[in-house]
């Protein structure tokens, strides 16, 4: 009787399709969890949903997207009206594409920008301001890429005299077709030209304009003017000592390892120099080059530094242009991405200790511009312009010891900001940082970091998903591959897409989609439910209600709902081994004499499954062989389109230990 007790049939129903679990043993994660789980979406119970598999973008000829070259950089801005996908690629040229048109428009050649690490954000909806890491600034308005090159400081070298009105300035052109020109007005203290106030900096300046002023009722005024550049290895200069008794003053630099070309007009007022304007601020200085100052006067002291540190991230927020380097950032002033020099334009350092090196990234997202250090955070909130003209505007540290060296896995998702570091995933909710992965837990320590990390948020079958793009050594499924981890509702699962080496978001027709770029080809992700998808799942070991006994495998079963025809390939296994492979259809095949499958194909050269039973639920089972203390699926297909509802087992028990 006991023996016959232990030899009863029994049954394992699997259908709450939980999600993806790294982290534990096979034999430990809960029943309804899965040791790997790809190209499967698990939506709720009795729904793990093959997904779609990627399509070749195509422009506005119906052609596939090419780039010119290996595409390095990507992200989404909006121009004029029209979202692009801008790229920025490994011979420093850049191409955007737009996203609801398909065309596909060169806004720089090769050389203009680096190879790499170029970010770019929208300024309104008119421009698309980009950083470059060693080249500075740039800004593409639709039609014309140029260089920020906005005029800067201006100084007075001669104030005139008997000047009743004011004379009218004119400023020269920029030195960039494309470029717009600046615009000034003169400031009248008493009958002197005081000073000239910018209406608009302009762009497109790459040298020094000139400054001509006429007109008015006085005569003698005369003015110089600097420019603003972000490049790496150019000179400023700054005044320590005006000195004494000088009506003219000349200023020289040498040494740097620079091209020699660095030039400044020292400002003078009551005998001292108050200001240098550099009128030409070199290039590819290493060092701070020695000044030299000749006149008539004595013991003036100038110094001079190199911008030695790169643009690490440009963000548009509170109607200003911000931008990273070093341990600085340079905002713009109120609602002109091109004014660095107005009362309301400035710069912050961050000294505090929380932040270990540079500034990595800025990225702004629900009222926030959030400052990503290497293990750190910091959020600027309240801008305000204050009655003296400046800005004012809160600073703070809301992680100290978490943060990201992975800019492009940094983005907005629901309230969410998301971001990937060498150690996880997180999400930051108000000031509250929160590791999502730990599901993900063993595939970490397999993700090859020299290599991009890279997110966006999309919609797959409806749902809102965050899905983060890297490359894995030795994976357990599938070996050393580009693979993608993608959460919603605190749930992840894996998709492979291709050889895709860069993900980025876009809204398209008011859906967000992922595109992905594999090299110099650009593909939209998740968008085609009827092509071959190669789909893994992985059930966890099934304790089946007694740890201690050894279960027998009898009968297996899964259902699903099928569009199409379709095969899944399972094997049932144990801690220790795996059955044969059994093969699940509802298509027929047709052979020849020798035994070998005769292809069926349409017009469109697809091949056609002929069903055996007809699309929708479907239930396949077969016998089952299997032996050990756990038993469970592993169940691999490249059918499309159908739907897991059910995993069945019978099985009996037998002996203890």
């Amino acid at each position: 009787m006991a023996a016959a007790a232990e030899q009863k049939k029994q049954y394992h129903i699997s259908k709450s399709f939980k999600a993806l679990n790294t982290k534990a043993n096979r034999t430990a994660i809960q029943d309804d969890e899965f040791s790997w789980l790809e190209n499967a979406q698990p939506i709720g119970p009795g729904n793990l949903k093959i997904i779609p598999a990627s399509i070749p973008s195509l422009d506005n000829t119906s052609a596939n997207v090419v780039f010119v070259a290996n595409v390095t950089s990507m992200t989404s801005v909006e121009v004029k009206g029209s979202t692009y996908l801008a790229t920025f690629q490994d011979d420093g040229r850049s191409q955007f594409y737009d996203v609801d048109l398909g065309n596909v428009v060169t806004i720089a050649t090769a050389g203009t920008f680096s190879n790499s690490n170029v970010r770019a954000a929208q300024f309104n909806s008119d421009y698309a301001i980009i950083g470059d890491p060693n080249k500075g600034l740039f800004v593409y308005d639709g039609n014309t890429t140029v260089q920020l090159g906005s005029v800067g400081a201006i100084g007075m070298t001669n104030v005139g005299s008997a000047y009743n009105t004011a004379p009218s300035v004119v400023i020269s052109p920029p030195n960039q077709a494309g470029g717009i020109q600046a615009t000034g007005q003169a400031v009248l203290t008493g009958n002197i030209v005081s000073g000239i106030v910018l209406t608009n900096p302009g762009t497109g300046y790459t040298s020094s304009p000139t400054i001509t002023l006429s007109g008015g009722t006085g005569t003698g005024a005369s003015a110089v003017a600097s420019y603003i550049t972000f490049r790496t290895g150019t000179v400023s200069a700054t005044v320590q000592s005006g000195g004494s008794n000088y009506t003219s003053a000349n200023i020289t630099f040498s040494g740097g390892g620079g091209d020699n070309s660095a030039a400044a007009t020292a400002i003078i007022s009551n005998g001292s120099i108050i200001n240098v304007i550099m009128t030409n601020v070199g290039n590819n200085y290493t060092s701070a080059p020695t000044v030299t100052i000749t006149g008539d006067g004595a013991n003036a002291c100038v110094t001079t530094q190199i911008q030695s540190n790169v643009v690490t991230d440009v963000a548009t927020y509170s109607g200003r242009v911000w931008v990273s380097q070093g341990r600085q950032v340079v905002y713009s002033a109120a609602t002109n991405f091109n004014d660095f020099i107005s009362p309301s334009a400035g710069s912050v350092f961050i000294t505090d200790s929380t932040l270990h090196g540079n500034i990595l990234a800025m990225l702004s997202a629900n009222n926030f511009l959030y400052i990503y250090g290497d293990d750190s955070i910091n959020v600027f909130s309240d801008v305000l312009v204050n009655s003296t003209g400046t800005t004012s505007f809160t600073n703070t540290n809301i992680s100290a010891s978490i943060g990201s060296r992975r800019p492009f896995s940094i983005f907005p998702y629901y309230r969410y900001v998301m971001f990937q570091n060498d150690y996880g995933v997180y999400g930051l909710i108000g000031s509250t940082t929160v590791k999502l992965s730990d599901a993900l837990d063993g595939i970490y320590p397999l993700i090859d970091f020299t290599k991009p990390i890279s997110a966006g948020q999309v919609i797959i079958n409806n749902i809102l998903c965050a899905a983060f793009n890297f490359y894995c050594n030795n994976l357990v499924v599938g070996g050393s591959r580009w693979i993608q981890a993608v959460f919603f509702d605190k749930k992840w699962f894996i998709t492979s897409q291709g050889t895709i080496n860069l993900v980025a978001g876009s809204p398209v027709g008011g859906i967000l989609k992922l595109f992905g770029v594999s090299g110099k080809n650009l593909y939209t992700m998740y968008q085609n439910a009827t092509a071959p998808v190669n789909s893994t799942v992985q059930t966890a070991l099934w304790l089946l209600t007694d740890p201690i006994r050894d279960k027998q495998a009898l009968k297996l079963g899964v259902e699903a709902t099928l569009t199409n025809g379709g095969s899944i390939n399972l094997t049932v296994d144990s801690e220790s081994n795996s059955s044969p492979t059994y093969v699940l259809s509802n298509t027929s095949d047709w052979n020849n004499n020798s035994g070998t499958i005769i292809p069926w194909k349409n017009n469109a050269n697809a091949t056609i499954n002929w069903l055996s039973g007809s699309a929708g639920y479907y239930l396949y089972k077969s016998d089952a062989q299997q032996w050990g203390k756990y038993i469970g699926y592993t169940m691999t297909s490249n059918s499309s389109g159908f739907t897991y509802n059910t995993f069945e087992l019978e099985f009996e028990l037998r002996a203890r230990f």
